[in-house]
């Protein structure tokens, strides 16, 4: 372990050479570089900084006084870094080249995707690098170690073998949570189930029920119990108490048998087919919708495809953090261009030369975790495997790392036709199950949703939906992000929630005419989808009926499978 009083070698040439070699590789990006003049600042306030920072470092190791110096970084947050004198420098150096890589990202010329993907590749560098993430320079977890006698790197390494085996970095202590024991407990049954999904009726909380019933589509690129975590954070459980009869698609998790689906597949034998069953087990004509995240993206296609062929199943739709508009979809635009998907097509797609392939869960899992490598992973890698801590026990975690497989002409045709082309928003653009889709023609009360702070659908992209439908739209707006924002029980008390009865064409006219709330948004919406339920009458004794029968208990078979 470094010394209090030592410091690591250093002087002005390394300054200079880290910004040569920093500008060097910036400027030999294909069709990128630095201005000249640009870069000249930024070596010469770096070199400037970097000699206060070792002037600076001298003096303290010459000094008598202990008092800790905070680094202003809540991964040297612990006082062992700032009361190791080379740590605490290490961590400085570290802190000044992440700030002066980062302003050379933004000095990066060329056209604008490309300077994203530069900011997003020294984002993920930085953060790997950063001297909290390696044993030798983690001051922290070096004296866990010595208190403990090596046991906390024993039982590091223990966990680094198990997460390899599991083939990800355990976010939560899995083994506290079974689905079905204490996630996804909300009392129902299956009734339903083809090759795509299993259909689960929720056994009613209250004597009356609304008449009209109502289906969630969650997303197929994760579980359903994102809806049904705990009893107390459960949108599932809530809207069963609020009188509704509440049916959900469970999407199955996908084998090799099933690499063949494609779009077409996935409305056709999804959403369709559970509305079709829902309207014969209750007997009701129209229906309440929602669709969270691509389930909202398939549940639109799928009553466009409903309304071309003369079809007006839906009484309202609601739609949380959806895309519809794909014209701003954040950070995941990095990840999409021509020959990014003709890559896909043809390793994976309908087309691939060795037949079509799965999209594996655990690569989309890790792909959304590094949007937020400090939170969903280095985080984990210092507790986990240089603290030899156990993560702590996290519900929305267990759900993070259950990840899902994908159909690879799904996901390629969903790459295409929303990401890279945008085609939905296009009337008459696409042509999906036989009919020409215009969302247009989906003239349904619809409540539209996003999240302020969410990085995978940016609010402004979910309100870009309000346009594009029918029918009276009201959109609300809440506090944090994609899975939080969503995920707030109302007698939780947390965050708030905007709303503004006019809808303009703008999204920041709408949110300069917005009204903050305290609180859950979720109340706003089960208000709004009382008007829709209808009249009330008896709860139902059994689920499904004598055509459609209970087949196993909720959860089902389908989302206890693994990637």
């Amino acid at each position: 372990m470094t010394s209090k009083r030592s410091l690591p070698a250093a002087d002005g040439t390394q300054a200079a050479a880290f910004g040569a070699a920093v500008g060097e590789m910036l400027r030999s990006m294909s069709g990128l570089r630095v201005p000249q003049e640009a870069l000249a600042a930024i070596q010469g306030e770096y070199l400037k900084a970097a000699t206060e920072l070792w002037n600076a470092a001298l003096q303290r190791a010459g000094s008598e006084a202990t008092t800790p110096q905070a680094l202003g970084d809540r991964r040297f947050a612990a006082a062992d870094w700032a009361q190791n004198l080379g740590a605490a420098y290490v961590a400085e150096m570290y802190l000044l080249n992440a700030r002066t890589l980062q302003r050379m990202a933004d000095a990066v010329q060329g056209d604008a995707k490309a300077r994203e993907r530069v900011r997003f590749a020294v984002q993920q560098w930085v953060e790997a690098a950063s001297p909290s993430n390696y044993l030798a320079f983690n001051p922290e977890a070096l004296r866990r170690a010595l208190e403990s006698q090596g046991q906390s790197i024993a039982t590091g390494v223990r966990q680094l073998v198990e997460d390899l085996a599991k083939g990800h970095v355990s976010q939560t202590d899995e083994t506290l949570f079974e689905v079905g024991r204490n996630v996804a407990t909300t009392e129902g049954a299956v009734v339903f189930e083809n090759a795509l999904f299993q259909l689960i009726e929720y056994r009613p909380l209250t004597a009356t029920v609304h008449q009209r019933p109502m289906l969630f589509v969650p997303p197929c690129i994760n579980k359903y119990y994102i809806l049904d975590l705990q009893p107390e954070n459960s949108v599932i459980r809530y809207t069963v108490e609020q009188g509704h009869r509440t049916f959900v698609m469970s999407w199955r998790n996908p084998d090799a048998s099933a690499r063949h689906l494609g779009w077409d597949d996935y409305i056709a034998q999804g959403p369709i087919e559970a509305i079709r069953v829902v309207r014969e087990i209750t007997r009701c004509e129209t229906i309440n919708t929602l669709g969270f995240c691509v389930g909202g993206t398939i549940l639109s296609t799928a009553l466009a495809v409903l309304a071309a062929r003369g079809e007006r199943p839906a009484q309202s739709m609601t739609l949380l953090t959806t895309l519809l508009d794909f014209s701003d979809t954040g950070v995941l635009d990095l990840f999409v261009d021509e020959a990014g998907v003709q890559w896909r097509e043809m390793t994976i797609g309908a087309d691939a030369p060795g037949g079509p392939g799965l999209l594996k869960g655990q690569e989309l899992a890790t792909t959304f975790s590094f949007l937020r490598p400090n939170d969903l992973v280095w985080n984990y890698v210092v507790g986990n495997y240089l603290k030899g801590e156990k993560p702590p026990a996290f519900d929305l975690l267990y759900w993070n790392s259950d990840s899902t497989n994908l159909p690879g002409p799904m996901y390629c045709w969903y790459l295409r036709h929303m990401y890279l082309h945008n085609e939905l928003r296009q009337p008459g653009a696409l042509t999906v199950c036989g009919e020409k889709v215009d969302l247009g023609t989906i003239d349904v009360p619809t409540f539209v949703y996003g999240s302020r702070e969410d990085h995978i659908v940016p609010w402004k992209a979910a309100y870009a939906s309000v346009p594009l439908l029918g029918g009276k739209r009201t959109f609300v707006l809440g506090a944090s992000g994609h899975i939080a924002g969503v995920i707030n029980p109302p007698a939780k008390g947390k965050r708030c929630h905007w709303t503004n009865a006019a809808t303009p064409a703008s999204a920041d006219a709408w949110l300069s005419g917005a009204t903050e709330h305290a609180g859950s948004w979720w109340p706003v919406w089960t208000e709004w989808l009382k008007s829709h339920g209808g009249k009330l009458v008896a709860a139902p004794k059994t689920p499904g009926n004598r055509r459609y029968k209970a087949i196993e208990p909720a959860p089902g078979r389908y989302v206890k499978a693994k990637a």
